[in-house]
């Protein structure tokens, strides 16, 4: 199954012989990093909203509850549902969902496994940009309970503060900016390191890193460390004979990329954005934004020389 750090997965109950999801739109206040916290939007509590996890062939209910005190809807991004179903309203037969109201989204996933997104269709300056969307797993049965083998979910995202000066940190409640917003902070499953959760791996595991992007800005995610292969797009298998191997892979808005290495080089190995400004929170020196790390928890891998407390010397 599927792992997004930091973030819940979707609970479902069955109604009819279908799975039935809730998501509840609404308002969130959402801490970023350190006492920087947010007027967001997500849903179920928190932002990017609780994973939805799937197999090919289901039947599946997602009931949107709106408690916002606008009118929105959701579009599940990269999946082939019915036209009624595509979340797009005036431009689709698909409805607004008013505050206090619900609409059931209903279909069955004829999706191959893959990473797939879901987010708010409706005034989407706003409300993508304040946090209205998540991810969308077609689980691959082959993977469950799969030895020596890890899979993740990390989600990008930025945020527009106008009220912090560049390079200011003062703790509070802050609204969002949403017209000509300039991006001051940028996190991973919603939060900016050194509040990020690490990917977890132990040495020989086969590790599966899937990475999602709705929002402005793309995001050339590097891996320290390791070589990897780019194995999806879009939620869609890459052949196995034109797969190639790299280390920096650009998330551009829209998209999503799943990658494969394998944890065979033992550290602490960092995995972020390689826009600089993106590696910091709102311009201030210490290190954060959308930056992570792989951390090795388990193995014998051989020692190596950051282990020395000899090293570095003076020269």
């Amino acid at each position: 199954m599927v792992i997004t750090p930091g973030i819940p997965d979707c609970d479902y109950t069955y109604e009819n012989g279908k799975k039935l999801f809730v998501l509840v739109a609404q308002e969130l206040d959402w801490e970023l990093v350190d006492g920087i916290r947010v007027k967001a939007w997500g849903y179920n509590g928190s932002t990017p909203g609780p994973t939805i996890h799937v197999f090919p062939g289901e039947e599946v209910i997602l009931r949107v509850v709106n408690h916002l005190p606008v009118e929105t809807s959701v579009h599940w991004h990269g999946l082939e549902v019915p036209n009624v179903m595509d979340g797009v309203p005036p431009i689709e037969p698909s409805p607004f969902i008013k505050p206090g109201y619900y609409f059931d989204y209903t279909f069955t996933i004829t999706n191959p496994p893959g990473t797939y997104l879901y987010h708010s269709h409706v005034d989407v300056m706003t409300q993508d940009n304040a946090g209205l969307f998540g991810g969308f797993i077609v689980e691959d049965p082959a993977n469950q309970n799969r030895k020596h083998y890890k899979d993740y979910l990390y989600i990008l995202q930025e945020w527009a503060i106008k009220e912090l000066s560049w390079g200011e940190l003062t703790p509070g409640l802050y609204p969002l900016n949403f017209v000509k917003p300039f991006f001051n902070f940028f996190t991973m499953n919603g939060r900016c390191y050194p509040k990020t959760q690490p990917l977890k791996v132990d040495y020989g595991d086969m590790v599966h890193v899937r990475f999602g992007n709705i929002q402005m800005h793309h995001h050339p995610i590097h891996l320290h460390g390791h070589e990897f292969k780019v194995v999806a797009a879009d939620g869609f298998p890459i052949d196995s004979r034109t797969q190639i191997y790299k280390n920096t892979i650009l998330v551009a808005s829209g998209e999503t990329w799943d990658i494969e290495f394998l944890a065979d080089h033992p550290g602490i190995w960092p995995m972020h954005c390689h826009m600089p400004h993106h590696v910091t929170n709102n311009g201030a020196p210490p290190l954060g934004g959308m930056f992570t790390t792989v951390n090795y928890c388990n193995g014998t891998p051989p020692q190596y020389q950051y282990c020395n407390p000899d090293w570095p010397r003076r020269t």
